[in-house]
């Protein structure tokens, strides 16, 4: 069958797949909370479980990605995602959530880093950041409209999105598998060599680029902390919404009609503010210095977030945080590229994965604990001084830089 061109796939994956997700995480946390009845520190034990699941199957999937075809690792994924979605909708109790986040885990390890690496290698270089930035807004025209019909389905049954999410990846997975090309990949196992050993070499060739190059290594400890302090506030941004204030009345309408409000507002600020750093004006300047920029606003914001006591505060500082993390992830992958070189590009961007998902990992059950034991305000908040150490790391590659820049003078 004849295949689409790779950045049209691309961009339909990348509109497909934030549409089905966001018609099931606009709902999970409240379905989580009324049906399934969680706490503050079961909702963040189970992104817990899922980001240890990304964290040991991370490497491997990676390295399978480079080694054997990172379309078919993309496709796999996407089959698991649905799966996932399917069993954890179908099923509201705790143990069924939480296989179903092991099995999220590793589809989503199935596609990190095999996505960005896969168009990379087929469009190339120099054509690949502007189709980052194009994918990144598309994406979020998809959370758009997932937002709008998971609040139509939810209306209907709670868990009914998780489910039409599910199957719909499904669908986008038979896609991907008919039309999505693989021109530019070339198999690393020949000759006498082993798939093993050719997986194996692939990985130590990723883990000592890295270690060659300083630079990676902070990048990757930028991520780590982004992780540190992402999971209480994903897990428990929406409790905090429920359990701390009161939504303005919005006549019959339930209350799940204003996660759709707070969804599809911040999915326009996104659009918004992924236009603007995709100006040329914009990019003359380093990633590194945009984004400290936009992670010290980030401390600040996710504190606020935390400490409000009105809603209207509290919801221009979830608008906030929500656009500065969105701005962030583009110019993060953006920032990565640079650095790598083709043989080794998933594999890298899977190491990326991984520590955030270290960071996660240790970061989600103790924000978990003083959300149980103080208050989901001070959860929230401990997640922003978490990020704190970040603007430590980018003075350090500034100075780095510079250092690189004079030793070529």
């Amino acid at each position: 069958m004849r295949k689409l061109p790779a950045t049209t796939v691309y961009l339909i994956l990348t509109a497909a797949s934030t549409l089905f997700n966001y018609s099931v995480f606009t709902v999970s946390a409240i379905y989580r909370v009324n049906v399934a009845g969680l706490n503050p520190l079961q909702l963040v034990l189970v992104g817990t479980v899922m980001e240890a699941t990304v964290f040991l199957c991370e490497i491997p999937t990676g390295v399978l990605a480079d080694v054997y075809s990172r379309r078919w690792s993309i496709v796999i994924g996407t089959f698991l995602v649905g799966a996932a979605f399917i069993l954890e909708g179908t099923c509201p109790i705790s143990s069924c959530i939480l296989l179903a986040q092991v099995l999220w885990g590793i589809g989503y390890t199935f596609m990190s880093g095999a996505e960005q690496a896969w168009i990379a290698d087929e469009v190339g270089e120099e054509r690949v950041q502007q189709v980052y930035l194009r994918a990144a807004q598309i994406s979020y025209v998809g959370g758009l409209f997932g937002t709008f019909l998971s609040v139509g389905l939810a209306s209907l049954r709670l868990g009914l999105p998780i489910v039409m999410g599910g199957c719909c990846f499904i669908g986008l997975g038979v896609f991907l598998a008919l039309f999505m090309p693989e021109q530019g990949f070339e198999h690393k196992t020949s000759g006498d060599q082993t798939s093993w050993g050719a997986m194996t070499q692939t990985l130590q060739s990723g883990i000592c680029l890295i270690y060659r190059q300083p630079m990676l290594l902070l990048i990757l400890g930028i991520g780590a902390f982004h992780g540190l302090a992402s999971e209480g506030l994903d897990r428990l941004w929406e409790w905090h919404f429920l359990e701390n204030f009161t939504f303005p009345d919005l006549g019959q309408l339930q209350p799940i009609v204003w996660f759709g409000i707070i969804h599809a507002i911040a999915n326009l600020l996104n659009i918004l503010g992924v236009e603007i750093v995709r100006q040329p004006s914009i990019q003359r300047f380093a990633a590194a210095r945009i984004l400290f920029v936009m992670d010290s606003l980030l401390v600040a914001s996710l504190i606020t977030f935390g400490l409000a006591h009105s809603f209207e505060l509290a919801l221009a500082a979830c608008w906030s945080t929500d656009l500065l993390r969105a701005v962030h992830h583009p110019l993060y992958t953006v920032w990565i590229n640079q650095k790598l070189d083709s043989a080794t590009r998933a594999t890298v961007f899977s190491l990326s994965s991984q520590v955030n998902a270290i960071g996660q990992i240790l970061g989600g059950p103790l924000v978990g604990v003083i959300g149980n034991h103080f208050s989901v305000r001070a959860a929230i908040a401990t997640s922003g001084i978490m990020l704190v150490p970040v603007l430590l790391l980018y003075f350090q590659a500034f100075r780095l830089n510079r250092k690189v820049v004079t030793d070529r003078d």
